[in-house]
């Protein structure tokens, strides 16, 4: 179960309290008064004549919930149920400084930092590198041929997978691909005349209808909860793409990758993520809405990986402040903070200030929603836009790119790894990043290979020098590697602390 805490307050509910006295029964709860049924216009007591407004507007009654609208679990569970599979996982991860049990205070030493990938780096008497690791989440199929929907996180690192049915029979499972951006996965078992789960329609669901969770929380299969839609559209930090569907249904470590369905019986999310301080389920937990998991699978099924556009701006939330500020009634919309150079947002004219009301026609409430739309966009898509700039609002269109238009590069011309290259993916810091740790140049490291690798380097690191000389483009990098030198010395940044690296090439 991936456990992310929220950047966000918990506000306590208070409690009205009146002052005490009798009080007065309407005269429809005094006895001998007719009986009170729904719908009956005893149900809702008039208002003396001589205090009611002759123009004042009456609300509406509140529609009365009929009996069918109560969902019937059991058969839910008794139909879907079956569907619904355990997911387990085998593999390799780098190991964790827990893992290793160091005495306190070594995990902050620099040089363990820098060498505790190291192959041979020994740790209290352990070899040092990748751990053997176990894992287990849940999923769904959704056709009868063997294809099962699951969370990315469930399957990351894993060399083999397994599927266990509802009947106990268990497949090996190929991951068709997963895409860590939505954190959907989609795998395959060989297998015919499954049972599947019926797809329903996000959009559909309104905060207070009923919910069900089905999964293996803590590997106990076939563990249904319940509970509301608790709101909508959520954001979450680092997942600005997915407009989380936020529910009370209990969700704990091993319901990742299960089905949450509505109160008809129909798959409407996948349980993907829970807050917790403790590890274990406290009454917030979000599911990724199907509608988008189905359109991410589509593109694994059809390609073997999903791809996401981008408008390349930096986004936040009105207040009414702003609003007012702008000429807004409401405070609707995402406020363009910044817009980055060379990016799709730049080609179409956007600007700082500008406030994205609609994508498509659209309506855009939240920041997030702008990220969601945009995010699950394809690449080279030309999407209308529509802007409030200048206390007027504008029609803008934009020809969308890539999410990874800050591409990484590969500090080697060429194919395969030949002697002089480095072995290193590299890509220019964002300047999210840069304001967040306080580097103005450098390299952020995205992938090693060979001989990079082999000293100790890790994607995340940042590549501030090579030989001494400053590091802002690829080309410095490319330049120093055409001299063939048999070694350079890479300064390095991680976790705050720098060290020189010095990487063989011959």
């Amino acid at each position: 179960m991936k456990i992310k805490p929220l950047s966000a307050a918990l506000i306590a509910a208070g409690v009205l309290v009146g002052t005490a006295g009798a009080i007065d029964l309407p005269n429809w709860l005094k006895p001998g008064a007719a009986a009170w049924q729904p719908g009956s216009q005893a149900a809702t007591p008039a208002a003396p004549a001589a205090t009611a407004a002759p123009d004042a507007a009456t609300p509406p009654p509140v529609p009365m919930l009929s009996a069918q609208a109560v969902p019937n679990y059991r058969a839910i569970v008794k139909q879907s149920g079956p569907a619904v599979v355990g997911v387990t996982v085998a593999g390799m991860h780098k190991a964790s400084v827990e893992e290793h049990g160091l005495p306190p205070g070594m995990e902050n030493d620099p040089f363990f930092k820098f060498f505790r990938s190291m192959p041979g780096f020994q740790q209290r008497g352990q070899q040092g590198g990748p751990v053997p690791f176990k894992g287990m989440g849940s999923g769904f199929i959704i056709s009868s041929d063997g294809l099962i929907l699951t969370n990315a996180h469930v399957v990351r690192d894993a060399k083999e997978v397994t599927v266990k049915l509802s009947d106990r029979r268990e497949f090996a499972a190929k991951v068709l691909g997963s895409d860590p951006t939505t954190d959907i996965a989609v795998l395959r078992i060989a297998a015919t005349g499954l049972p599947v789960v019926r797809l329903g329609d996000a959009r559909q669901l309104e905060v207070g209808d009923p919910v069900l969770a089905i999964g293996a929380p803590y590997g106990l299969e076939q563990t249904a909860t319940q509970g509301i839609v608790s709101a909508k559209g959520r954001s979450l930090p680092g997942d600005a793409v997915v407009p989380f569907i936020q529910t009370d249904a209990a969700v704990n470590p091993g319901n990742s990758g299960g089905p949450l369905f509505d109160g008809s019986g129909a798959v409407v999310g996948i349980n993907a993520q829970i807050y917790s301080q403790s590890g274990g389920f406290q009454g917030l937990s979000f599911s990724i809405p199907i509608n988008l998991a189905l359109k991410v699978k589509d593109q694994i099924v059809a390609t073997g990986r999903a791809t996401h556009a981008r408008l390349g701006v930096t986004i936040q939330d009105l207040n009414q402040a702003l609003a007012e500020s702008f000429g807004l009634k409401l405070p609707d919309g995402a406020l363009v903070a910044n817009v980055a150079p060379n990016s799709a947002a730049a080609a179409a004219g956007l600007k700082s200030g500008d406030v994205i009301t609609a994508v498509n026609g659209e309506p855009v409430v939240r920041s997030g929603e702008l990220s969601s739309l945009i995010g699950l966009a394809a690449p080279g898509e030309k999407v209308n836009l529509k802007v409030w700039r200048d206390h007027a609002a504008r029609d803008v269109e934009a020809k969308l790119g890539g999410a990874d238009a800050q591409a990484t590069e590969l500090a080697d011309a060429g194919g395969g790894l030949q002697p002089g290259q480095l072995g290193l993916g590299l890509r220019a810091l964002t300047r999210e990043e840069r304001k967040a740790s306080g580097i103005e140049q450098g390299m952020v490291v995205e992938s090693t290979t060979g001989p990079s690798a082999k000293a100790g380097i890790e994607a995340g690191d940042v590549l501030l020098a090579i030989h001494g000389k400053p590091v802002q483009s690829i080309e410095q990098v490319k330049s120093v590697l055409q001299g063939k030198p048999k070694s350079v010395a890479l300064l390095v940044q991680r976790d705050g602390e720098k060290i020189f690296v010095p990487v063989n090439l011959g």
